[in-house]
Formats: structure tokens, C-alpha cells, sequence
């Protein structure tokens, strides 16, 4: 548990101190088998050195710019950005002024379940979303997460359907192609127009899955994607999960406002109604520009996106600490070998199908990476992108209609080598709301997906984007002389008006 802590300095902010709650692995398993420590040095079972971790825990807890300095780092891959969320800015809620509930613990078979999910993320990576439905290793991941006693995903009558495996569950994640409309049409942006293509990764190409390998990558090895495992002569539309790992790999920054540019961009040129209250929407007289027009949003949703991004960081570095799904699952591989004894793991993700295909596929338990050089180097709740994106979407959400239909649905062929139209059941039932919860929960899941964050960083994350974007539009809503409101549908399918 970390004590209140009050970091604001500004007279205008009158804020009761909040109180950060953490799970307890750190103190509840030996030798911090429960936390974050990739960069650390680790012996050959991938545990890290444990006087080096309380050397870097009182560094971080100190808050102290020369202590966190001289963690000392195995192979000198830095950390990132541990002092972010400490930031205080002008304007908006303190980086610490809002908190995320206890991830699942370690031994939970709520972790065990995400754990799960995840190694068939990894199994299914190739598997086109168009064939989700009748795909047998999707309906095997389907069967296995139906068994898992506490997985907390969208279900139907009780089991998780394959139309819904791996999916968000806020209102609009059920309906339509798995990936958002706001992924698939053109950016106008001025007088330039994207179709949006994307380079690509050759398929069946994972990282980290042997165990010397995982080693030196949790001692800091920074493996990076070389330029020949990119093909930038064939770019192509969001196809497969890996595809869609690929994009958060690489967004612009990076950080997934750029997704919620493109979808401002799109929704502005594309003529998308606004919110009833936005103050222009019925003027004779006057257009919204600087305020309440285009350049007001666009600048809104990056000035949000890296807010977000700080409150994220605090949850990381200073609450939770929470390991990496790399390192959780280098556990369940010495469990199973019998290289450690581990006797806290859940016995379901043991007995996981999806664990005994990995093993089958790869010669080991470990979760196969999207990204050669496996997970970023900072812990992993809350997650910098679904955190993002939580906040983005809201903005978008209130200021636009969100029952606004979206015309002419599309989706990526099995290739993605071109966008098709998208004529199940449902297609007229396309929200603008519907779809920008989508996108946020595209861009959260394609990091798990990449096998670097959970299920529950991406809920919870999304849940704290989406307060901290209410929190600022309410603090901003005097700085106007137009009289306007903003309303927004929360993930949880409740309406606030601000």
C-alpha cells in the first residue's frame, strides 16, 4: 500500500489526497517474483538479483533524480521515463490525483485466465480476423477461456463465443468487424490523403522463446526489429492480430493519439454531426474554429493523450510496479519443467491447452513476443496505451454524436491486401460511439496481443483515461464565454453531461 500523496502545487486545485492501493506481490513473494524488474540483472532462472531491486525501490520511492540515476542496469538499456509521473502541469488533474483498483495477484485465477487468453493471443497471431468465426484454433482459444473459471472477457450465455474472442466488452466492441471503421477509412489531413496501409511482419516470426533468450532480454538486451524483418513494398490494411501488433509497436511517438487524430480527421471531413451541445451547432452567425471547431479538438486529444500518459506512469513506477506477462509466464515454464517449485501458480494456467501448444509449437512455456526485444522497459499497470486511448475516445465521444451511424462499413480482405464491404447483420448498426470504443479497445488488446500487457491493464487503464478526460473537460468547461455542454456515454454504457 503507498501512503496519500499530495503533489500539487497549484493554489487552484483543492483536492483531497488520494489513497494508491497495490496488489501486494511485492512483498508477498520471495525475492520479487511477483514485480516488475526487466533491466535489472536476473540469474539463470530469470528472478532478479534482490539486492539490486531494493537498491532500485528506494531510488524510485526517494523520487530522487540522482538515485534514480544510479540504478544500475545489467546491460544499460534505460528505463523508461520512472519520473513522469511525478510531473505537475498547469492545468488538469495531478498525474496522482486519480487510482486504478489492485491488479489480479499473482497466484488469482483471474491471472491465470489473462494468462491464458494471452498465450492464445500468441498461437492465433496469423489467424485473419475475417476467419475469427470459423478458424479451429480460434475455437479451440474460445473452448479453453470458456473453462477458466474467473476470465473476465465479453461472453454469450455463459461462454466465450469465437465471434467475440480477445474482444473489448464496452458498448459497440460486439458489433461489426473486430477492428475499428476509424482503421480502415482514408485520412484526409489538408490536401494530403492516407489510405491506411501499413508496412508489414512476415508471419510466424516470434521472439523470446527460449529461455537464454528471455534472460538476457530481462537484463536488458535491447533486440530491436531490424529494417529487413519490415516490408515497406507491401503495405496492407490491419488483417491479423499481428498486423494490428505491429501498429502499436510503432505508432507515431510512440502513443495512440495518432489513431485519434486520424479519427477526428476523418469524422471532421467526413461531415460527422457534433454534439447537440456544442455552441455552433445551430448558430446562423458564427463557426466554431479556435474554440469549439477543428484545431480546438486536435489539440485537445494530443494535450489529453500525454496527460493520460503521465497519470499512467505514476500508477506504474510509484503504485503498482506490476510484472510483465513475459516474466509471469518465464514462471509457469520453470513450474512445468520443474526447474523451480512456484507452488503459488494457479493450477488452470498449468493445465492450460493453450500452454501445451506453445510448449509444442516452440519447445517452451514462455509467452512468444510480438516484438524482439519482448516488452517495454517500465512496468505494466497502468498501460500507456490503453490509458491513452480511454482519454482520447471520451473527447471524441462528447464531442461528437455518438448514435451517429457510420456509412458504408468496410473491413480488411484475409490478406489485407484491400477493404471489402462489411455486410453481416448489423452493418447499419455502426455507431460513431460504438466505433471509438473500438478503437480504443483495437489499440489497448494489439499490446496484448504483442504479448506485453494483460487483460485487466487494458479495462482498467481505459477506465483511468476515461476519468481523467471528464476530470479536464470539466475544469476547462469555464475557460469559454460560448455557452456549451459536453456529453459523453462512459464504457460502462452510463451518460455523464459536463
Amino acid at each position: 500500500m503507498s501512503p496519500p500523496v499530495d503533489r500539487s502545487t497549484r493554489s487552484d486545485v483543492d483536492a483531497l489526497p488520494v489513497m494508491h492501493v497495490s496488489n501486494g506481490d511485492e512483498n508477498l513473494y520471495p525475492n520479487y517474483l511477483g514485480s516488475y524488474s526487466k533491466g535489472l540483472s536476473h540469474n539463470e532462472f530469470g528472478e532478479v538479483d534482490p539486492a539490486v531491486y531494493r537498491q532500485y525501490l528506494r531510488a524510485i520511492t526517494s523520487e530522487d533524480p540522482d538515485q534514480i540515476e544510479r540504478i544500475p542496469l545489467a546491460e544499460g538499456r534505460p528505463l523508461t521515463n520512472p519520473q513522469a509521473g511525478l510531473a505537475v502541469d498547469a492545468v488538469g488533474p495531478p498525474s496522482n490525483a486519480m487510482t486504478i483498483p489492485p491488479a489480479p495477484r499473482m497466484d488469482s485465477p483471474e491471472l491465470s485466465a489473462e494468462a491464458v487468453e494471452l498465450y492464445w493471443m500468441a498461437l492465433c497471431r496469423d489467424v485473419p480476423f475475417t476467419r475469427f468465426a470459423d478458424d479451429r484454433l480460434v475455437a479451440a482459444a474460445a473452448d479453453d477461456l470458456s473453462r477458466m473459471s474467473d476470465y473476465r472477457a465479453a461472453k454469450r450465455d455463459g461462454r466465450v463465443d469465437p465471434d467475440f474472442v480477445f474482444r473489448g466488452d464496452t458498448p459497440g466492441d460486439h458489433a461489426g468487424p473486430f477492428i475499428s471503421q476509424f482503421f480502415y477509412q482514408p485520412v484526409q489531413f489538408g490536401t494530403y490523403r492516407t489510405e491506411q496501409r501499413q508496412d508489414t511482419v512476415a508471419p510466424n516470426r516470434d521472439y523470446a522463446t527460449t529461455f537464454e533468450t528471455y534472460v538476457r532480454l530481462q537484463n536488458g538486451w535491447n533486440r530491436s526489429l531490424a529494417a529487413s524483418e519490415r516490408d515497406q513494398a507491401n503495405r496492407r490494411y490491419l488483417a491479423t492480430p499481428r498486423d494490428l501488433a505491429h501498429w502499436v509497436h510503432y505508432d507515431a511517438g510512440p502513443t495512440p493519439a495518432q489513431a485519434f487524430i486520424n479519427a477526428a480527421l476523418i469524422m471532421h471531413y467526413a461531415g460527422t454531426p457534433t454534439d447537440a451541445g456544442n455552441p455552433y451547432v445551430d448558430s446562423k452567425t458564427q463557426l466554431g474554429f479556435s474554440t469549439f471547431g477543428i484545431p480546438h479538438l486536435l489539440s485537445l486529444v494530443t494535450e489529453v493523450a500525454n496527460r493520460a500518459l503521465r497519470a499512467a506512469w505514476f500508477q506504474k513506477w510509484y503504485v503498482h510496479r506490476r510484472l510483465r506477462p513475459e516474466a509471469f509466464c518465464s514462471r509457469v515454464h520453470n513450474r512445468i519443467t520443474g526447474r523451480r517449485e512456484y507452488e503459488f501458480l494457479d493450477r488452470e494456467v498449468l493445465d492450460s491447452d493453450a500452454v501445451d501448444r506453445v510448449f509444442s509449437k516452440f519447445g517452451s512455456y514462455l509467452l512468444p513476443q510480438a516484438f524482439p526485444e519482448g516488452s517495454p522497459t517500465h512496468p505494466s499497470y497502468a498501460a500507456g496505451h490503453a490509458t491513452a486511448s480511454g482519454a482520447c475516445a471520451t473527447i471524441l465521444k462528447a464531442w461528437h454524436e455518438e448514435t451517429a451511424i457510420m456509412p458504408n462499413p468496410v473491413q480488411a480482405n484475409d490478406s489485407g491486401t484491400e477493404l471489402v464491404p462489411y455486410t453481416g447483420t448489423d452493418a447499419d448498426r455502426l455507431t460513431v460511439g460504438g466505433e471509438l470504443n473500438k478503437l480504443a479497445a483495437n489499440v489497448g488488446v494489439g499490446r496484448n496481443m504483442a504479448g506485453v500487457h494483460w487483460r485487466s491493464d487494458f479495462v482498467q487503464s481505459a477506465k483511468l483515461g476515461e476519468s481523467l478526460a471528464i476530470e479536464l473537460l470539466r475544469e476547462q468547461k469555464s475557460w469559454f464565454n460560448e455557452r456549451h455542454r459536453f456529453s459523453v456515454t462512459r464504457f460502462d454504457g452510463t451518460t455523464v453531461t459536463i
